[in-house]
């Protein structure tokens, strides 16, 4: 392209420079992509050139730059894409940046740029990835008044947040949407179904999603993995080990995250034996334990009632290093909330309140049902503790009648 740029053997069109820029930065470097585009005929550096521009800036992480070109923009009348803000907003949905959202908001009013469906899907996953429904269902209100049509990226982040919140009947009914908007064999889609199903025990509509998958012309090692998990979650143990052999002879035993899958769910049903087998194979296979497989073993120990070995393999899963991604994604932090659950079974406040830390950091704690297990540890260890309905609204939970039948049992140990 560069030899066609210096030679010109003929005339380069507005697509050409576009593909060339983005091709220019994202390889060598903004200040190449720069320099490219000044070299630009005068004619071409209009809205598209400008657009790649500031898009790949922004993919570089470079904000300050990107707001002055789009300040260049502004100032010559080039429209400004919906993609530029939608990268913004990406970049500043961290919880130290997020209160720059509403100025990028209100800056893309001032432009005049209209959100796309996708702007709004950005907003709802920043929402839920916070665990706050309320603000979930705002960003939808918001996008419905504004009438943006929402497509099946918008039912599978709305129907995953309920169901994740266990609010199983809202999470249905976001699943039919997602059925009905379905666009073609989109195996995304067809991936987040078959989590859906599993949460929801629905195990004629797992199969059938699952036959839908196998009909594609490749299924991924990842989404039997997800199957393995839905049908686990459903209590189908047998039909789990089937996709196990199945995924073993197609795609081989590779990776710790198959390895995981089969193992998570011998953990969640207690068969401490054929976790431990499951994980011996593991190491023979050459796949490392992580995090994710010590915290799976530890449920598995505490559902055999090993609890002197839940707590030493928690303890090894604690010294190996976990990404905040994996701390703050839903799987992990349900596999945690079902070792708090069976710690606070038997009034072990100590190991309660040390996992709960974990919880609370990912906001977790705004589950109402997060924070009744707590209150039903101090229960079961007969210990008053005088602060936990604070504690729970300041954590950002709404009590329900659960939550003030247990603060009324916890009252009789005041001292």
């Amino acid at each position: 392209m560069e030899w066609v740029v210096r030679e010109r053997p003929y005339r380069l069109k507005e697509l050409d420079y576009s593909y060339l820029l983005e091709f220019t930065t994202k390889h060598h470097g903004i200040s190449h992509g720069e320099k490219l585009f000044l070299r630009v005929p005068s004619e071409f550096r209009n809205e598209l050139l400008y657009n790649n521009l500031v898009i790949s800036c922004l993919e570089k992480g470079v904000i300050r730059l990107s707001l002055d070109y789009m300040k260049k923009m502004r100032e010559q009348g080039h429209p400004i894409s919906y993609l530029i803000f939608n990268r913004l907003i990406i970049l500043h949905s961290s919880p130290g940046s997020r209160k720059m959202i509403p100025k990028i908001l209100a800056q893309m009013r001032a432009d005049k740029v209209v959100p796309h469906v996708s702007t709004y899907n950005i907003l709802m996953k920043i929402e839920a990835n916070e665990h706050n429904i309320d603000g979930l269902v705002k960003v939808f209100n918001d996008m419905k008044r504004f009438k943006v049509e929402p497509n099946e990226v918008s039912f599978c982040i709305l129907a995953t947040a309920h169901a994740a919140a266990r609010l199983y009947t809202v999470a249905e009914a976001y699943v039919e949407a997602v059925e009905k908007s379905c666009s073609g064999d989109n195996w995304s889609t067809l991936d987040v179904l078959i989590i859906l199903y599993g949460h929801l025990g629905k195990e004629k509509e797992l199969e059938r999603t699952w036959g839908i998958v196998l009909e594609l012309p490749h299924v991924r090692s990842k989404s039997y993995m997800l199957a393995i998990e839905a049908y686990g979650k459903i209590g189908q143990l047998s039909r789990a080990e089937e996709l196990w052999l199945e995924m073993k002879s197609i795609h081989g035993l590779r990776s710790t995250e198959q390895f995981n899958s089969m193992l998570s769910v011998y953990c969640k049903h207690g068969l401490i034996k054929k976790a431990t087998g499951n994980f011996r194979e593991m190491e023979i296979n050459g796949c490392k334990a992580n995090s994710i497989t010590f915290r799976h073993l530890a449920l598995g120990c505490l559902k055999a009632n090993l609890v002197e070995e839940a707590l030493k393999t928690l303890e090894m899963g604690k010294n190996l290093t976990t990404s905040n991604r994996v701390k703050n994604s839903t799987p992990w932090l349900e596999t945690t909330l079902s070792i708090i659950e069976l710690f606070a079974e038997k009034g072990d406040v100590v190991n309660v309140e040390k996992l709960f830390e974990e919880l609370a950091k990912a906001k977790y704690v705004r589950h109402t049902f997060v924070f009744n297990i707590l209150i039903k540890a101090y229960v079961k260890a007969k210990i008053y503790s005088p602060n936990l309905l604070r504690r729970m609204i300041l954590g950002g939970a709404r009590p329900d009648a659960e939550t003030y039948s247990l603060i009324k049992l916890a009252e009789q140990f005041r001292p």
